[in-house]
């Protein structure tokens, strides 16, 4: 399996960490009664637990975007190219940094995390199209 691949997994289990901590914590918020209730009443997470789902959210506006661009370099034969690799790698270590950073309300490296994640995601979409 190619790193580009092995990336993609660890996305995908990040995807589920972020999943998780957001529920849990909105839960913890909110009770056992409305969690597993109809939820007809439209509550908001707040503190932490609004951070860890802006975070999710945030986290699934880029993955399918890498998914995709994972998957295409995979078909097109293109993966393992020193640009694929490197960009692979950063979305993830981006990503990784992005959700304790996001959760524990770190401003300016937050941002920064996403730009390193966008930074891999782009080198990953080059790598499609353009292998050096």
């Amino acid at each position: 399996m190619s790193i580009e691949l092995w990336a993609l997994f660890g996305a995908m289990v990040l995807g589920l960490i972020h999943l998780t901590a957001a529920s849990f914590t909105f839960k913890a918020q909110v009770g056992n009664a409305y969690s597993v209730g109809a939820r007809d009443e439209e509550l908001r997470p707040k503190g932490v637990a609004g951070r860890l789902d802006r975070a999710q959210r945030n986290f699934l506006e880029t993955f399918a975007v890498f998914a995709a661009a994972v998957l295409m370099l995979e078909m097109l034969g293109r993966s393992g190219g020193w640009l694929s690799v490197a960009g692979a790698v950063v979305y993830l270590a981006g990503r990784l940094l992005f959700l304790p950073l996001y959760a524990a309300g770190v401003p300016w490296f937050r941002t920064f995390s996403w730009n390193i994640a966008t930074a891999g995601l782009v080198m990953v979409m080059i790598a499609i199209v353009w292998t050096p």
